[in-house]
């Protein structure tokens, strides 16, 4: 059995894991770090089994002989490099490789490892660039709610009829997703019905649909997905207005049509959890115009992030951590003249202690075993089978996309689509309907499972929502809310 096949029954177990969580009894964050390390572990004791490369030949043999069936083409290119490199360096220093004709086979091997270690180097980056975004949007919000911040949102939110509350909610999660992104916007909305609902099950409830509506929202935005801002920025869909006038449609259709079907099955109120004010170094109460400040100022920084990354195209953690740097100097500035324990639980190093770390390892676990996946080569694999399968069919093609981002996730799919299409014309050209459908798919889709979309992961860390239950109470909705939605493009298209 070849190693890739190996890892994808080490992905299987380990994903089964995460969704036992609760029968097992073992944290999701461990089963998560274990596949992903144990993937990339097997990935490098054996990378040349893998990449079918024969390590008793020369380097220089390796990239002249066209023949040799070298399945991975990443490797080929990366060969190529170290060729060119290796040029410049007897350039450099001929003295170094007098009598030298050719490049030992030894050396071989060690650029087969070298070439893996590039490849989890470049994971890596992408990865911590998350880890790093949530961790900054986590402590932000973190930091608004620990001055009471979000009373300016639930002060003004008065009902307590389940579904009205439920749809005041959704809708301001699909509009705020589409202004910061579905990630950030979870992360916001968790915290603004902790301090609306006091029942857990019915919060859970709400968390599911914060999902469905986060994931909604960011796909008719450029800023609002990682997918529809990789097909933005790549030229796939380089016009705003395009993305924005022809995807708000199906993605406001992909959560209404699961809020009126919940509107149905969903009754009673809501009981709002009583003010608790705690003694020890968390007794200071903010004054009014503090909270407000705290809030305002921590909003702009979130919303901050999406332009930093525009004029800069750096990456968006930069943009969160520069955010983050400002809200911490005010907030130390604004309480430096308290006494320490009543300025001690509104500081950012209280609210950092707070931060659910095992959710950022999960994070991590889960991220590094699906770029494993992609780095040996099955992603890809999954985009040429679907080619075939479908006969270039653009709708089919991308409609199981959607649902395969709820697996894995969405962003490797994304990249291996468009490394498989080229923009030419048509369908295909720059703003075609293909890119449009698979920016609606990817960024909708991955709401079928909790773990499906960062927004998922995030909501499922936050509120400890369990695989199982979410399978049983909002999958289905999300699914019904996901084809609705794409129907909902087709008609407007495709006839």
């Amino acid at each position: 059995m070849g190693i890739e096949y190996v890892m994808v029954i080490v992905f299987v177990v380990g994903y089964l894991a995460i969704a036992l969580e609760h029968n097992i009894r073992i944290d999701k964050a461990a089963s998560a770090l274990l596949i992903g390390m144990v993937c990339w572990g097997l990935y490098a004791i054996w990378p040349a089994e893998h990449l079918h490369v024969d390590t008793d030949i020369t380097v220089e043999q390796l990239i002249k002989d066209k023949d040799l069936k070298i399945r991975n083409e990443k490797f080929v290119d990366y060969m190529e490099h170290v060729e060119e490199e290796h040029r410049e360096e007897v350039f450099k220093h001929p003295e170094l490789y007098e009598g030298r004709e050719r490049i030992p086979a030894s050396e071989t091997d060690e650029q087969v490892h070298h070439y893996v270690e590039h490849g989890l180097s470049h994971h890596l980056f992408d990865i911590a660039s998350i880890l790093f975004f949530l961790l900054g949007a986590m402590t932000i919000v973190e930091l608004i709610d620990a001055h009471d911040g979000f009373s300016v949102i639930t002060d003004r939110i008065s009902t307590t009829n389940t579904v009205k509350l439920l749809w005041v909610i959704c809708f301001l999660t699909f509009f705020m997703s589409a202004a910061l992104d579905n990630l950030t916007t979870s992360i916001v909305m968790i915290s603004v019905i902790r301090k609306l609902i006091d029942d857990k099950e019915r919060r859970w409830l709400f968390g599911g649909f914060i999902i469905i509506a986060a994931n909604a929202g960011g796909a008719w935005s450029p800023i609002g997905d990682v997918t529809t801002t990789m097909l933005w920025n790549n030229g796939q869909m380089p016009d705003t207005g395009v993305i924005i006038t022809n995807l708000i449609l199906p993605s406001l259709v992909a959560i209404i049509v699961p809020l009126t079907i919940a509107s149905f099955f969903i009754k009673g109120n809501v009981q709002r959890p009583e003010k608790v004010i705690h003694t020890g170094h968390q007794n200071a109460i903010p004054a009014e115009w503090e909270k407000n400040l705290v809030f305002i100022l921590g909003l702009a920084g979130l919303l901050f992030v999406p332009i930093f990354k525009t004029v800069t195209h750096l990456p968006p953690f930069t943009g969160m951590m520069l955010s983050l740097g400002v809200v911490w100097l005010v907030t130390e500035r604004l309480h430096a003249r308290k006494d320490r324990e009543d300025r001690k639980g509104l500081s950012v190093v209280s609210v950092l202690q707070k931060i659910d770390t095992a959710s950022v390892l999960f994070f991590l676990g889960i991220l590094m075993a699906v770029a494993a996946l992609q780095e040996v080569g099955h992603l890809a694999q999954v985009a040429h089978f679907l080619d075939t399968t479908f006969d270039q069919n653009i709708y089919s093609i991308n409609i199981t996309i959607g649902l395969l981002s709820a697996v894995v996730d969405n962003v490797p799919l994304v990249a291996a689509a468009q490394g498989m299409y080229e923009v030419t014309v048509g369908d295909f050209a720059a703003n075609g309907v293909f890119w449009q459908f698979l920016a609606y798919c990817a960024g909708t889709g991955g709401s079928a499972l909790i773990i499906g979309s960062a927004a998922g992961v995030a909501v499922m860390g936050l509120e400890k929502i369990s695989f199982g239950w979410y399978i049983k109470r909002i999958s289905l909705y999300a699914i019904v809310g996901y084809f609705a939605g794409a129907l909902t493009y087709y008609l407007m298209f495709a006839l």
